[in-house]
């Protein structure tokens, strides 16, 4: 099979371009080709070839797409560069994409966005947008099966990285209401394994839901974090009124979060993110608890 993954120098597409290029028990893996603007940042895994390309402009994208079965769509704005036309951006990209794709002649796109609940009722910009560049992959592009994750832990994960540091660097805390919302909270490795088997997969659903095995809160998922990382666990006092600017300004000042990432994380957890519908067999079917996913990352995986 020939595929093509955009987005890998990104952290969920760095980490899932090794399984689709690693053999299985049916035999080789295939032609996998890595698109990206700037080939220098990614590191191909063995039989890799990277490509150089634009979604946005579309430059390169009809050679990298030519003979390609399975395409995946791992490419969105999350604060990087100014963030004032990010979703006309996405926009852009998302249908010059899907165009090429169809014209190719490509039989699958697999696109990763948020487990929300769509785009009409996120709070978050950014959901919206993931939101809306699925509608248009569909509606432009190949048949889409439209994977929605929840919160990824993980080493490299900025979500991650910001719940480490409130935990292990606030012994107590004043949060607004969204401490309360409940998310599943999965594993990279659950993810990209997931990503991976739907490559594969007959008859995919069009919508693929992904979370670990629990709904915790984000309350609960601090307190577990701090277990697992053998800290106290922090006092947190929930309040009624603390905008998402005071949310973003604070968790700016005690996190090594990337300033442009942290609103739209911030924006983020007020939107309950739970797998309503369970993906087919096949596909995340034993995921690692919070506990098990954290541990992992603070080993580097």
């Amino acid at each position: 099979m020939r595929v093509l993954l955009t987005g890998a120098s990104g952290y969920v597409g760095g980490r899932l371009a090794p399984r689709l290029a690693a053999a299985d028990d049916a035999g080789p893996a295939g032609e996998l080709r890595l698109l990206a603007r700037r080939p220098g940042r990614v590191e191909p895994p063995a039989g890799a070839r990277v490509l150089q390309g634009d979604v946005v402009s579309g430059e390169g994208l009809e050679a990298a797409l030519d003979g390609v079965e399975v395409a995946y769509y791992l490419v969105h704005s999350m604060g990087r560069g100014g963030d004032d036309d990010f979703a006309a951006r996405d926009r852009g990209a998302a249908e010059t994409f899907a165009r090429a794709a169809r014209t190719a002649g490509v039989r699958r796109v697999i696109y990763l966005g948020g487990l929300s609940g769509g785009a009409a009722d996120a709070s978050s910009a950014h959901l919206r947008s993931r939101e809306e560049v699925a509608e248009l992959l569909g509606e432009h592009g190949p048949p889409l099966v439209h994977a929605r994750a929840a919160m990824v832990i993980g080493a490299g994960s900025a979500s991650f990285q910001m719940l480490v540091a409130l935990v292990r660097r606030l012994p107590a805390m004043v949060c607004p209401r969204w401490v309360e919302t409940r998310t599943q909270p999965i594993a990279i490795d659950d993810v990209t394994g997931a990503l991976a088997a739907l490559r594969d997969l007959p008859d995919a659903p069009g919508e693929v839901q992904l979370g670990g095995p629990d709904a915790l809160s984000y309350r609960e998922m601090m307190e577990r974090t701090a277990d697992a990382i053998g800290r106290r666990r922090p006092l947190i006092v929930q309040v009624p009124v603390l905008t998402p600017r005071l949310s973003s300004l604070w968790v700016q000042l005690v996190t090594p979060v990337e300033g442009g990432l942290v609103r739209p994380l911030v924006d983020g957890l007020r939107e309950e993110m739970l797998v309503r519908v369970p993906p087919p067999a096949g596909v995340n079917d034993d995921p690692r608890d919070l506990g098990a996913a954290v541990r992992a990352a603070l080993d580097g995986r």
